[in-house]
Formats: C-alpha cells, sequence, structure tokens
C-alpha cells in the first residue's frame, strides 16, 4: 500500500493557495494550476495621436488622446492585444445583441474577430470591457479628444470662447463698428465641424448672432457676441528660464508686436528681432534669448510706436549642476559600490544592492577616465546567480535612491530636488556592446542582436520622486509621458566606440513651461536592462556629466 505524508500534502496545498493569492498584476507563469491574468499589452483606434497611449497594467486601465477630426462617440478599434489567450468580453451591452459578444481566444487583432463584429465603439466615456481567462478581469479604456477651435477677424483683439455654455466672446478696439464686423475665419466644430451661416455673410454684431455647428450628424447652437475694448494688447505673460524669456500675449488682429526688454538698472531697451516674434491669429509669443542668469528683467510691448502695455518684472533662474557629475566619489559598503563619499550624501545611486544579493557590484569606480585624473563609473552588464540560477543585471548609474530589494527585483526612487532650467546635457562615454544572449519572455526577438547603452533625463514638477519597480508582476518604470515631464531628452549607442571618450550634447525637449522641483538622469549598459535583457558583458564608461545653459 502507498502511504500519502498528510502533513507534506497540506504543506504544498497551503503553499500552491498563498502564491497563488499573492500574485497581483500581469504575470506570465507556467504552474500547473489555472492562474492567469489578462492583460491589454497593445490597443490602436483611428486617429492616435502619436505618444500618448498610456496602458496601467497595475490598475488596469488605458488612457490616450485622439485627433479632433474622428468621431469620439462612433470610433473604430483598429488593434487589440491581449496576453494569455484572453476572451474579449464588452461589458457595454447596446453595442451588439449578445452582452458577452466577440468571446475569440487568442486573437491578436481585432480584424480577426469573426465576420461582421461591430468594432466601432463609444469612446465619449470610459469603455469598459473584461478580459477572461480562468478570472475575470476588468480594464477601463478612456480616451480623450481636444477639439481645435480658431477663430479671425480683422481688427480682433481678443476672443475668448466657452465650450461647455456654447458662447463666444469678441473684443474689438474701441472705434470699431460692430456692424461692419469681418469675421475670416470661425471653426467652432474642429477641422471637421461645419458653420452655418457662412460667417463670411455675417457682419452685423451690433446684437448677439447664432451659428449652427454640425459635427458628425450631430448639432449645436453658438453664440457669438462683439464688444469693444480699449486694450490692444490684452494678457502678456513671461515665464523666465536661466539664459531665455518666453513671453507671450494676445493683441488687435492685424497689429504687429515689437517686445522689449533690458536689465534691471540699464536704461536703454532691446528689441526681441522681429522674425522671432510669432502672431497668429490674435495670438503672439516670442523666446527672448541671450539673458543672464539670476537677473531681474524688465519688459513691455509697443505697437505703432507706443508702448501699450505697463512694464513688468521677470527673474531669471540660476545655473544648477548636478552634484558629483565627475563620478569621481566613491566608497565600499561591503560588497556594494556606492557612487558617493563615504562621510558625504548621496545625489547617484545604482542597482548594485541588488547585483551584490547574487553576485558582486557591476556599476563600479574606474581610473580609465577622460583625462587620466580622478574617477569614472564603470556601468557592466553581467548575468548575477549560481549554477546558472539567476538573473541578468544591467550596470546602471541613477539619480535617486535604491530603496529597497523585492526578490531579485529592485525598487528605486527616481529623482533629485532640482529647480532650473538647462538647454542640454553634456556626457562623456565609451561602450563595448555585446551580443543579446539573456531576454525575458517578452524580448526573445531581440536575442542575438546588437546591445545598446542608454542615457535618458528629465525635469519634473511631480510632488515627489518616481517609485520605479522592476518586478514583472509589479512593473513600474519611468514614463516619459507622464503628465509631471516637464522636458526629457535621451541618447542610445549600439555600437562599439572607438578612440577613447566620446562627447555628446543632447538637449532637453521642453513640452511644457513650468518650474520643475525634480531632475531624473540615468545611464545604462543595456538598454533593455529594467528587462532584464542584454548582452553579458556589454560595458559601459561614463564621466563628467554636465548641465548646459544656452
Amino acid at each position: 500500500m502507498m502511504r500519502i505524508n498528510t502533513l507534506n500534502l497540506f504543506k504544498t496545498v497551503v503553499g500552491t493557495v498563498v502564491v497563488a493569492a499573492s500574485l497581483p498584476s500581469c504575470i506570465e507563469n507556467d504552474i500547473p494550476y489555472p492562474y492567469r491574468e489578462g492583460c491589454i499589452t497593445a490597443f490602436e483606434v483611428e486617429g492616435l495621436m502619436a505618444d500618448s497611449l498610456t496602458i496601467d497594467k497595475k490598475n488596469f486601465q488605458v488612457t490616450a488622446a485622439v485627433e479632433d477630426n474622428v468621431d469620439l462617440s462612433d470610433l473604430p478599434i483598429l488593434r487589440m492585444t491581449v496576453t494569455n489567450d484572453a476572451q474579449l468580453i464588452l461589458n457595454t451591452p447596446e453595442l451588439c445583441a449578445d452582452s458577452a459578444c466577440f468571446p475569440k481566444t487568442g486573437f491578436a487583432t481585432l480584424d480577426l474577430l469573426p465576420a461582421g463584429s461591430n468594432t466601432r465603439v463609444d469612446f465619449s466615456r470610459p469603455f469598459v470591457v473584461t478580459l477572461r481567462t480562468y478570472q475575470d478581469y476588468k480594464w477601463t479604456i478612456s480616451l480623450r479628444q481636444t477639439l481645435r477651435r480658431v477663430i479671425e477677424a480683422e481688427g480682433l483683439v481678443k476672443s475668448i470662447i466657452d465650450a461647455n455654455n456654447c458662447q463666444v466672446v469678441l473684443y474689438f478696439p474701441p472705434t470699431q463698428d460692430l456692424t461692419q464686423i469681418a469675421i475670416t475665419r470661425l471653426e467652432l466644430g474642429g477641422s471637421v465641424g461645419k458653420v452655418t451661416p457662412d460667417p463670411a455673410t455675417v457682419t452685423d454684431y451690433s446684437r448677439p448672432r447664432s451659428f449652427t455647428v454640425t459635427r458628425f450628424g450631430k448639432t449645436e447652437t453658438w453664440s457669438v457676441v462683439a464688444l469693444r475694448s480699449s486694450e490692444v494688447v490684452r494678457d502678456v505673460t513671461a515665464f523666465a528660464m536661466v539664459k531665455r524669456m518666453r513671453l507671450t500675449g494676445q493683441i488687435q488682429q492685424g497689429k504687429t508686436p515689437v517686445v522689449q526688454y533690458k536689465a534691471d538698472g540699464q536704461t536703454g531697451w532691446s528689441t526681441a528681432p522681429a522674425s522671432q516674434v510669432i502672431v497668429s491669429g490674435n495670438s503672439f509669443f516670442t523666446t527672448v534669448e541671450g539673458l543672464q542668469a539670476d537677473t531681474r528683467y524688465q519688459y513691455r510691448v509697443v505697437v505703432d510706436g507706443e508702448a501699450v502695455t505697463g512694464i513688468a518684472e521677470v527673474t531669471t533662474a540660476k545655473e544648477r549642476q548636478l552634484e558629483n557629475g565627475s563620478f569621481d566619489e566613491w566608497w565600499k559598503d561591503g560588497k556594494v559600490w556606492k557612487p558617493w563619499s563615504e562621510a558625504g550624501t548621496s545625489f547617484w545611486d545604482t542597482g548594485n544592492r541588488g547585483a551584490t544579493t547574487l553576485g558582486e557590484s557591476n556599476s563600479v569606480p574606474t581610473d580609465d577616465t577622460r583625462t587620466g585624473k580622478g574617477q569614472a563609473a564603470m556601468l557592466e552588464t553581467k548575468f548575477v546567480g549560481l549554477a546558472g540560477i539567476g538573473k541578468l543585471a544591467s550596470g546602471n548609474i541613477f539619480s535617486g535612491e535604491y530603496i529597497r530589494t523585492d526578490g531579485t527585483n529592485g525598487v528605486l526612487s527616481f529623482g533629485r530636488e532640482f529647480d532650473s532650467f538647462p538647454s542640454a546635457l553634456k556626457i562623456h562615454y565609451k561602450y563595448v556592446s555585446e551580443e543579446i544572449n539573456y531576454s525575458d519572455s517578452d524580448h526573445q526577438y531581440l536575442k542575438g542582436r546588437p546591445d545598446s547603452c542608454h542615457v535618458y533625463f528629465a525635469l519634473s514638477d511631480k510632488a515627489e520622486p518616481y517609485e520605479i519597480k522592476t518586478k514583472k508582476s509589479e512593473r513600474q518604470l519611468f514614463d516619459r509621458n507622464d503628465p509631471n515631464v516637464i522636458a526629457f531628452g535621451e541618447f542610445i549607442n549600439g555600437k562599439t566606440t572607438v578612440g577613447g571618450y566620446q562627447e555628446v550634447v543632447v538637449p532637453f525637449e521642453y513640452k511644457a513651461f513650468r518650474k520643475p522641483r525634480y531632475i531624473i538622469v540615468v545611464a545604462s549598459a543595456s538598454k533593455y536592462g529594467d528587462y532584464f535583457t542584454g548582452g553579458s558583458g556589454s560595458t559601459m564608461w561614463v564621466d563628467d556629466f554636465e548641465l548646459v545653459y544656452e
């Protein structure tokens, strides 16, 4: 008779239950019990705006923006891929006769659904779908759309568009005859909306006028009101950086703004080049360059030879540099090399605390420097482990802090306090690229290709640093499209360099004009190191990182 050890059986059953209950987000596993989560891995609709898509696997949410020339309430889904052969079940019954429509497994795109399936969706409100494997996972898809509304008229000073109440207020000079208004452009329904009657045929605005706006078969009635204003220029604001100032405002249509500025204490005014003052409709902006850091400036706008605004003031920011940007300061704590002096405070950190759980530090100081003096950082990609059990660890260094190790994964904090506006990052590096020979299950296609080093950097006004997690089931990486990212830049190289260190100046691309709170700078020997993918032996040397202000 076969005997069963009931104690070991109890341990096995309980252990299996605990493991299954502890698996949170999207994870592929091949353990022999039915637990597979359903996750959206790719999504595309008609009119999707570039770089706007975010797939949040932790909270089961998809967000994106679409162009204004598509119908948000009747929008085709062009592509949606999922994990684990999940069934797609729409949770909006009015879209088809059967509320559980489209029950197809293993599809790659919606084009592969049964013939006649309706893939046009009303995204004017958040749309919910269920992905069914052995369990149900509800995903929310939210799309946003901003209609481009444009108004141009002869002599127009300013326009205010109230889309919620379908009302437009137009401001004209005090001498304007309101019975003789010439509107040259009136787009109230975006680029595809039709306005009736033809605005060119309506000139008398001594009373409010009504227009019908038709867009994709839906109509709205808009009211247009014309008022007189004594101001030729309105709403002038300036945003000062370090050696630049961005100035914007509203101006009477047909007039030309002249932007003047001077440092505090100077007597004469300087004038921004006319070619750099951009006028669009009744809006204008310019970027004044060549300023001095940490200096107070005055500015004003002149029209037809007369100053039409008061004198306003703004102060440029101070130049800031990266702490220990030369990577000269290091100390060793046990097996862990740390890129700051033992008595000092950290600005940079590395993934060494994770790598040394199974091996040695792979981000270390070196005297192989750009100038032959001091130290630099050598970042090497290595497989760390014993008897073939372990993970690939990419050598890296980043502004922030290594928080803790979760199993063989890292939890990091990206960002150090910063309040200035650099125009570029100057780096000195050299690189040895090896063939990618390790990857996770999602990046098998990269095997055999040359590895690439990666440097990226950003300014952010997020209230706190970014929490980074490399564990696949909880993966949370830095997103360049995060709304708090003010500026971003990156450098990627997939070739072995020759002739020593190379100098590269990479610009910050500003997408917003706000004061930052943090700077994020990350250098890695393997671009896909966050996914434990790269070439063992790929090595990047970095030295003398410098912020450039122009």
